[in-house]
């Protein structure tokens, strides 16, 4: 951790500038073994005071060991040591920290081959121990992290962790959290960032998903087609007994069509004679009830319509 030697260096130079102007004091400028033992005195004085204060931050607790036997934690803020028989093992930040970690090429329970990235955010509770039960715990936490993931990644099978992100999220915090509490650090999160599986698998992967698609939409349309059947099937009853209202709605359905000029209408011979529009003639009629001419018909009553058999299937009308 970065120690804050702001105040130390202050305090520093305000006893060398004391020890300067006490030594100009006793002899002026001329150097005498007095000046220099004043010098002398007050550069060591300096360099203890410096060396004994410290400042830390906020966030910061201290490991003080003295003649190599743990002492005390100190933080934050200003604190004192005894040089050369204290020395600081350890400035341990007490924020939460964030720490990623992966896992390569690591095989599914179901023989896959996966890429796995995640984060890890924690946090240091017990100074103490961070300090004594481990001899770097960042980097303990990043190999802890990255087993852990391994393990994980073995007993999961690639469909439920493609899904499942949270489950191997929250399983990887308590595995991890296990392991390091004796460190004194707990686990507050685990985030699953990215699984990447190879192309190969990607890509059947996804035709799969398109092909299962394609078949709900193809069930859904079925399902359509027998509704839309069962609801002419019921209306057809309703005309069965009822050709007055069959006849009109053939009526109606002629209409529309002539309405939305239609190049060509196409119905057959015996719908024009159940409607008793008498034949070609009644069909001239009703286009020109709709506000054409009878010039427009493509195929006007002649002498050639006349010489069409009466055992034809069907009557043509038509408007440009």
């Amino acid at each position: 951790m970065n120690q804050n030697r702001s105040f130390a260096t202050l305090v520093f130079v305000v006893i060398l500038t004391i020890g300067a102007a006490v030594a100009y004091s006793r002899s002026g400028a001329v150097v005498t073994p007095e000046v220099i033992g004043i010098g002398v005195t007050t550069f060591l004085l300096a360099l203890v005071a410096s060396t004994s204060i410290q400042v830390a931050n906020q966030w910061d607790r201290v490991a003080i060991l003295r003649l190599g036997r743990f002492h005390s934690l100190k933080g934050p803020g200003l604190f004192f040591i005894v040089p050369v028989i204290d020395a600081i093992a350890y400035w341990i930040d007490t924020r939460v920290i964030t720490t990623g970690f992966k896992a390569e090429k690591t095989l599914t329970k179901d023989t896959v081959p996966v890429d796995v990235d995640a984060v890890l955010f924690w946090k240091v509770v017990d100074p103490k121990q961070a300090a004594l039960a481990v001899a770097d715990y960042q980097s303990a936490i990043g190999w802890a992290s990255q087993t852990a993931l391994r393990d994980v990644i073995g007993k999961t099978m690639l469909s439920d962790m493609l899904e499942g992100r949270d489950k191997i999220s929250s399983a990887l915090q308590k595995i991890i959290d296990e392991r390091t509490e004796p460190w004194g650090i707990k686990v507050i999160s685990v985030e699953v960032k990215d699984v990447l599986i190879p192309s190969g698998l990607e890509n059947a992967m996804s035709m799969q998903a398109q092909a299962e698609r394609e078949r709900q939409a193809r069930v859904i349309l079925g399902d359509a087609e027998r509704q839309i059947a069962e609801k002419f099937a019921e209306a057809g009853k309703s005309y069965e007994g009822n050709p007055i209202a069959f006849h009109l709605r053939a009526m109606n359905m002629l209409y529309e069509g002539l309405k939305e000029n239609s190049t060509i209408v196409i119905v057959p011979s015996t719908a024009v004679e159940s409607m008793q529009l008498g034949g070609l003639a009644g069909m001239t009629a009703l286009t020109m009830g709709l506000g054409q001419k009878p010039g427009e018909i493509e195929n006007p009553p002649s002498a050639q319509a006349r010489d069409v058999p009466s055992t034809s299937n069907g009557a043509v009308s038509g408007q440009r």
